[in-house]
């Protein structure tokens, strides 16, 4: 027999130090509820469960599965190499989780404004377009949720592209211009040389992957050393110019 729900909770608990009374107090629950799910009695809704889930870091999968064999071989294939990061890695893979997470929930409040690109460029899919990613001194991660969606050539190298960003500054020229829209394709690895989204410190940048630094075209612009907290967001795969109106 499987691991009831109750026994996940409580060994999650206990491998993060809470106590019960800590516990709730963390996700303000009343203190007999946790006993009473630990003992389960009973289950909490699903937006408590996703407070749990983040406090005690585990996922709502793990949670809610009765056993590992109701595992789908993908989400076993996605645990096993999981598992196999180290915990620089880890915290690499929560962060972009919860940079999607936070964008799928944009995606769900934000109205679909339309945004026009050049003439000569047909149309075709329609993508989330964020303001915006810094070529300059950096811009706050989601410090202003994207308002607007893109419409942008349906050709088989954007394929993998998911969203869109403007760039803010100048420090990219003579590739990207300030106002230009890059078309990025999301992942948490590019190789050096190549061009990305990054989180360095909180704050957004497109910049050459450089070894251990971030590099500006413009020789006008500082270099960004990166930490082991630096994140890849992102390749960038195209830009578009956006219409003068």
């Amino acid at each position: 027999m499987g691991v009831s729900f109750g026994e996940k909770i409580k060994s999650a608990r206990k491998a993060k130090g809470f106590t019960q009374k800590q516990l709730a107090s963390k996700i303000n629950a009343a203190h007999n509820s946790i006993s009473d799910w630990e003992n389960d009695k009973n289950k909490p809704d699903p937006d408590t469960i996703e407070l749990l889930c983040g406090v005690l870091e585990i996922t709502p999968n793990y949670l809610l599965a009765a056993s590992p064999d109701d595992f789908s071989p993908k989400d076993k294939l996605l645990v096993r190499r999981y598992n196999d990061l180290d915990s620089v890695g880890q915290s690499h893979v929560d962060a972009v989780l919860q940079w999607e997470i936070e964008r799928i929930q944009q995606i769900e409040q934000a109205s679909a404004t339309i945004v026009e690109v050049s003439d000569s460029i047909p149309a075709g899919r329609v993508l989330q377009y964020f303001h915006s990613v810094s070529a300059g001194a950096g811009e706050v991660i989601f410090d202003d949720v994207y308002t607007e969606r893109i419409t942008v050539p349906d050709r088989p190298q954007y394929r993998r592209v998911a969203y869109a960003v403007k760039v803010s500054g100048r420090s990219m020229e003579p590739l990207y211009h300030d106002n230009d829209i890059l078309l990025v394709e999301p992942t948490c690895e590019i190789s050096v040389g190549e061009i990305g989204i990054f989180n360095v410190n909180g704050q957004a940048y497109v910049k050459k992957l450089g070894d251990g630094k971030l590099i500006s075209l413009n020789k006008g612009y500082d270099d960004i050393p990166l930490t082991e907290e630096s994140l890849c967001m992102g390749r960038v795969v195209d830009s578009l110019k956006r219409r003068n109106n």
